[in-house]
């Protein structure tokens, strides 16, 4: 490298940066330099791909290259002015893409590589930026940084989505025969006190240590509560908690691994159900439920070690010589035959240390406990894992049902060493696990393979994935609908939003924020974040972090652009959904992919009518959506987060707003007019503006309550409109109750 280049201020800056010698946010115009003449930028860097030319790389001349390398560059120039939070460049590129840019020619000096890739891992979050003796004590006052004069076009947080990690064992089973790598362990995270931007406040220091459970949280769940009903509220507590936790994250730039830290305070506060290991099925748990994280199946009882992905019961506590396997965790690499779902070929576990020489794997733990269990017949509890479909890093855990060791033997692995293997078969007569799975995997990539279809797609193509129609039932096991005439649902017009009655120019206007770029976590010059009271409602893979009484989305005028992750709802359907004749309660709707917590499903469309003046019909009211009390789940669906709060906010039903609005989807609507009724729903409805300033008229967005595996029915609850006292004699066309056909073991019998 010559010394022109090594003079650069861009490269400089970044160099600096890198290895702590000034702190991050410092801009590359605080001096004015003279621009080295062999360079082909502009002091304003406009050419980034010129710029890196120059310096030596040398890039293939494909335009998804360049492309990348701009972006790139980019990204790294955001974190270094501090426009980006660490770790946000994760899933922009991929592992191989980003070796392909930090590469260089053998012939260029060593500190560019080391620089570039130092770099590379800050901004991957893989490493800790140090802190060098020379780096200036930051004040408690934020530091003023000036501003660049051309504004950056990379995407931080919203679309550079940061990777969920997951907790992997050191075993066989976490080979992936596509990459032919282990997942890396995870490195204790360091503890570090972080200053919040664009705050007043000093240093807040973040320490999830044990806390004292406010009244609320420790009224739930009750012991009256049955078994589904505790392990629902369980896992609705741990995401609430890691919801609100990855939202403080976020918002202050700290470390990640939100669902540690709430496993970690649940465990703490003995929020968790099935402690003891069991034999068989888990209370509470049924087959086809989906898991997230590790650390969920952990709270439930389905399967205890946070690493291992074999789960036994020692000797010592079964009083007797021999240690008995309860469960283990398929990573899927192994399996016999694809198209079997009824039979596992399983690893052993040991041997493949990255820490030790690896080895022969041995007959002790859990590979004795499963030998154990093959000779004793005893059942095992399967867990199958999948590859997120919306994120490719990540695995969803799929409870598969009961199985037996058939058969044990050694075999060589392909590192050369001997390891256990063992085929399981799947005890018949359970409803169908990971099977659901793979046949809607199946037709997400071929909708033609889907039968018993009346039409394949009732938008017309005005959803963003097509919604079919079909007419077969599914409780468990698919069979045909006893109405063979059945043709479908009555006419209507498909739409994707509302239509008010009165023109949106006279209602209040909509405020708006002037980020430029996209809207930061945190930012208190941004209006939008205030509206939604110092928080984002969204994280930055679009979930919703609490459940609020208005969500103030990004508007029209805002200047953000549209990946702005403040316009979720806005950007329309992004599931593939199917509507289904169910028999006893006509038509409902159900989604083949499977659904995270706090996922966008969909607005309910429709008519805008106002509730004061409403005269309809009982056809009418079947598909019309009326405001109602919230549900006591979806105060619960917050109170996780009360843990985090030193003041609890004792949000209860009286305190939530009723929107005087009634929403008819008789004759236009889309998907939402066929979400049915539940008691024990497992959605969620949020008001949300974003075109007009009027709160009494908002849209009515619904979003995922919890895990939702696919071909699950998408349910909501109605509400009680009309029975409570003196309901009646202020909206007396609200008080038609019908009978529940529900079946949820909470049923109210009426709504």
């Amino acid at each position: 490298m010559d010394a022109a280049a090594l003079n650069d201020p861009r490269l400089m800056t970044l160099i600096e940066v890198s290895f702590g010698m000034v702190p991050r946010g410092s801009s590359f115009y605080t001096v004015a330099p003279k621009e080295p003449k062999q360079l082909r930028c502009t002091p304003k860097f406009g050419n980034t791909l010129d710029f890196l030319l120059d310096l030596g790389f040398r890039f293939r001349t494909e335009e998804r290259t360049k492309a990348l390398a701009n972006e790139f560059v980019a990204k790294l120039t955001e974190v270094c002015w501090d426009k980006c939070i660490t770790g946000s460049i994760g899933s922009s590129f991929s592992r191989s893409e980003t070796a392909c840019l930090s590469n260089c020619a053998k012939r260029y000096a060593e500190l560019k590589m080391l620089t570039m890739q130092k770099l590379t891992r800050v901004c991957y979050g893989e490493v800790e930026r140090p802190f060098s003796s020379k780096q200036p004590q930051q004040s408690s006052t934020p530091m003023k940084m000036k501003q660049s004069p051309v504004p950056l076009k990379a995407t931080p947080i919203s679309m550079a989505l940061p990777v969920p990690q997951h907790v992997y064992e050191t075993s066989d089973e976490d080979y992936e025969p596509f990459t032919n790598k282990k997942k890396a362990t995870l490195q204790k995270p360091t503890k570090r006190t972080r200053q919040v931007g664009n705050s007043d406040a000093g240093n807040i220091k973040h320490r999830f240590t044990r806390r004292s459970l406010n009244k609320d949280l420790a009224s739930c769940p009750s012991t009256s509560d049955g078994p589904s009903e505790s392990v629902e509220v369980i896992m609705m507590m741990f995401d609430s908690l890691r919801r609100r936790i990855l939202q403080l994250d976020e918002k202050e730039d700290a470390c990640r691994r939100a669902d540690l830290k709430a496993g970690t305070l649940m465990m703490q506060n003995g929020w968790r159900i099935n402690n003891r290991k069991i034999i068989g099925s888990v209370p509470g748990v049924e087959i086809g439920d989906i898991f997230f994280f590790r650390i969920e199946m952990c709270i439930v009882g389905l399967h205890a070690p946070a690493m291992a992905g074999i789960d036994y019961i020692s000797a010592k506590h079964l009083g007797k010589d021999e240690s008995l396997a309860v469960s283990i965790i398929s990573s899927g690499g192994y399996e016999k035959d694809d198209n079997d779902t009824d039979v596992l070929v399983y690893t052993g576990q040991g041997g493949n240390s990255r820490h030790k020489e690896k080895h022969d794997q041995k007959l002790e733990r859990g590979n004795l406990a499963l030998m154990n269990s093959m000779k004793k017949k005893n059942l095992i509890r399967v867990v199958r894992s999948a590859q997120d479909p919306f994120c490719n890093s990540s695995k969803i855990y799929i409870y598969d049902g009961l199985y037996q060791i058939e058969d044990s033997w050694m075999d060589k692995a392909k590192n050369g060493f001997s390891v256990f293997k063992y085929k399981l078969r799947r005890e018949p007569g359970q409803p169908h696990g990971i099977s659901v799975w793979r046949m809607t995997e199946k037709w997400k990539q071929n909708p033609a393979t889907r039968d018993n279809v009346i039409l394949r797609d009732i938008s017309s193509k005005v959803e963003n994935l097509p919604v079919c129609l079909v007419n077969d039932l599914y409780d468990g096991f698919f069979k045909k609908n006893d109405v063979d005439d059945e043709e479908g649902p009555s006419y209507f017009n498909y739409i994707t939003g509302v239509k008010y009655s009165r023109s949106l120019s006279n209602m209040k206007p909509v405020q708006s924020c002037n980020c430029p770029g996209v809207c930061l976590p945190g930012d208190a010059n941004c209006s939008c974040v205030q509206l939604n009271g110092g928080d984002l409602p969204y994280s930055s893979l679009g979930l919703l972090a609490k459940h609020v009484p208005m969500l103030y989305e990004c508007s029209s005028i805002c200047q953000c652009s549209q990946n702005c992750r403040n316009r979720v709802s806005q950007k329309g359907v992004y599931l593939n959904f199917e509507v289904f004749w169910t028999g006893d309660r006509g038509w409902g709707l159900r989604c083949w992919d499977p659904i995270c917590a706090g996922t966008f499903i969909c607005e309910y469309a429709g008519h805008v009518i106002d509730e004061m003046h409403t005269n309809m019909d009982d056809k009418e009211h079947e598909y019309a959506f009326q405001t109602s009390r919230f549900d006591d789940k979806v105060l619960k669906w917050n109170l996780g987060a009360e843990l985090l709060e030193e003041v609890t906010g004792n949000v209860t039903t009286e305190s939530l707003k009723k929107l005087p609005i009634v929403i008819s989807a008789k004759d236009s609507g889309n998907v939402a007019r066929f979400l049915n009724h539940s008691c024990s729903p497992n959605l969620l409805w949020q008001p949300v503006q974003y075109d007009h300033g009027d709160d009494s008229y908002p849209h009515i967005m619904f979003f995922a309550m919890k895990h939702i595996p696919p071909m699950t029915e998408l349910t909501y609850d109605y509400g009680t409109r009309g029975t409570p006292p003196g309901i009646k004699d202020e909206f007396p066309n609200a008080c038609n109750l019908k009978p529940c056909l529900c079946g949820s073991t909470n049923c109210r019998g009426s709504f």
